[in-house]
């Protein structure tokens, strides 16, 4: 909720700020000093982990901690290799696997190679989630995702290009991966990665960078808003002919605004400051080369804010609010496929944070870790808001999900409780308050909160604030 997201986000992936600090010098640097060099070797797992220190694996939160071992009856053309036994989506010790490998010391100068390479197997064909290099939980600040990594059951040689080389003189997160059970039915299954290491191909094609997938995005936003932007992705040609794109960090683009009176841009950062009223174009580069794609930003003035809530915080269990202290939330745009095309373009402005959802049809907020006990809660609580018109055929749904006894979505006991709302208590361009009874019958395990156009209804973007339950 701290960080936003100006436009078209389906996920939110870890990133970091890059803070300059400029300092001048009166004298030359004597040519006695000498400089400390970083290591510069590339290999990280042959056989065993290389250089890495004794303190370098890192699990994710939500993760098995155990997901990772050295398998040495298991290896490309060797002894041993790194095994990933991915667990059932039930699994008491976590429901994915993933984690980081961060050298345990001083980073490593990378800037002579041009591609982190592996070979892979896996127990049955499958995607793995995501997978690259960056992250070392210091700010991550030249992470690299490769998303749906397609693995087979035959040992195969992968690729991922480095986005500009030349920044990693000091980098410690040598290798990261996440991957689930989406696309195996919740069913774990085991994967197998060899002679990982950073290599100089020479064989990478031209890189093509793109800002909002090479389009001209438009978004309008309000005087004092900070927020990142979307992460920009590279497109690389391999030698073997096939493009890979991969989701990058903002510390490997260069950003202008065409107008930095009105939209300030940290370069490096993408982080986007608006100033004051007016319009300006986003631009950016990497490695030299100009980035595909723009966003145009209007500023359209000051933000109308949300009434503060009054309620004794004793009386309110809060999802999301700055007001009350929140419950843990799963997702708040889990951004279910195939069917859903709501996007997030979340904001913050002076330290007021606000959901926003644009090219709606339906979105969820789930807070199943754990479920919400709402026994003593007679109603719930929304602010919500209507850029722009109300459109005339507006019709909308809210549910509220009881995940039953059994705490899990969809186990057969859930309950479900549906209201709804036509266009006539709507005002454009301003906050209305969403309150009604909770009539569920059971509300000890409330999951989630759905929310849909229906009857054909054309609403595309709107803010939400303060969502809670309440007793009187």
């Amino acid at each position: 909720m701290k960080d936003i997201k100006f436009i078209y986000s389906k996920t939110i992936l870890l990133s970091g700020l890059l803070f300059l600090v400029t300092m001048g010098c009166e004298r030359e640097i004597s040519n006695e000093v000498e400089f400390a060099t970083n290591d510069s070797s590339g290999e990280i797992f042959t056989d065993s982990p290389i250089g890495l220190g004794s303190d370098f694996y890192f699990p994710f939160g939500g993760s098995k901690a155990t997901a990772w071992t050295v398998d040495e009856s298991e290896g490309y053309e060797s002894e041993a290799s790194m095994r990933f036994d991915v667990p059932n989506a039930n699994d008491p010790e976590g429901s994915y696997a993933g984690a980081i490998f961060r050298v345990d010391g001083a980073g490593r100068n990378l800037t002579e190679y041009d591609a982190l390479t592996f070979w892979a197997k896996a127990s049955q064909g499958v995607s793995i989630g995501s997978i690259g290099f960056g992250i070392d939980f210091e700010g991550d600040k030249y992470q690299v995702t490769k998303s749906e990594l397609s693995l087979s059951t035959n040992w195969v040689k992968y690729t991922i290009p480095i986005p500009d080389a030349s920044k990693l003189i000091e980098e410690r997160g040598m290798f990261w991966y996440s991957a689930g059970t989406q696309n195996t039915g919740g069913n774990g299954y085991t994967f197998w990665i060899d002679d990982l290491q950073f290599e100089k191909l020479g064989t990478i094609g031209q890189p093509l960078p793109k800002l909002y997938d090479g389009k001209n995005a438009e978004m309008q936003t309000f005087v004092g808003t900070d927020g990142l932007l979307d992460l920009p992705t590279v497109t690389f040609n391999l030698g073997s002919g096939q493009n890979t794109t991969l989701l990058v960090a903002h510390s490997y683009f260069d950003y202008m605004s065409s107008e930095p009176s009105v939209v300030n841009v940290t370069k490096e950062a993408g982080l986007a400051e608006s100033l004051t009223s007016g319009q300006a174009v986003i631009t950016a580069s990497s490695a030299g080369v100009q980035a595909e794609g723009a966003l145009t930003v209007s500023v359209i003035g000051d933000f109308n804010f949300a009434p503060t809530p009054t309620r004794d915080p004793n009386n309110v269990i809060s999802i999301f609010s700055d007001v009350y202290n929140n419950v843990p939330v799963d997702f708040f745009n889990g951004y279910w496929q195939p069917y859903q095309t709501t996007e997030s373009a979340d904001f913050e402005i002076n330290g007021d944070n606000v959901l926003n959802y644009t090219n709606f049809n339906f979105v969820g907020n789930q807070f199943a870790n754990p479920t919400v006990d709402a026994t003593e809660k007679s109603n719930m609580h929304i602010n919500m808001f209507i850029p722009g018109e109300v459109p005339g055929d507006m019709d909308f749904l809210i549910s509220l999900v009881d995940f039953g006894a059994d705490g899990v979505e969809g186990g057969g006991d859930d309950t479900r409780e549906q209201v709804f709302f036509n266009k006539s208590i709507w005002v454009a361009n301003t906050w209305i308050t969403l309150d009604f009874p909770i009539t569920l019958t059971n509300k000890n395990a409330i999951g989630l909160i759905i929310y849909e156009n229906i009857n054909f209804s054309s609403l595309t973007n709107f803010y939400l604030d303060n969502i809670y339950f309440y007793s009187e």
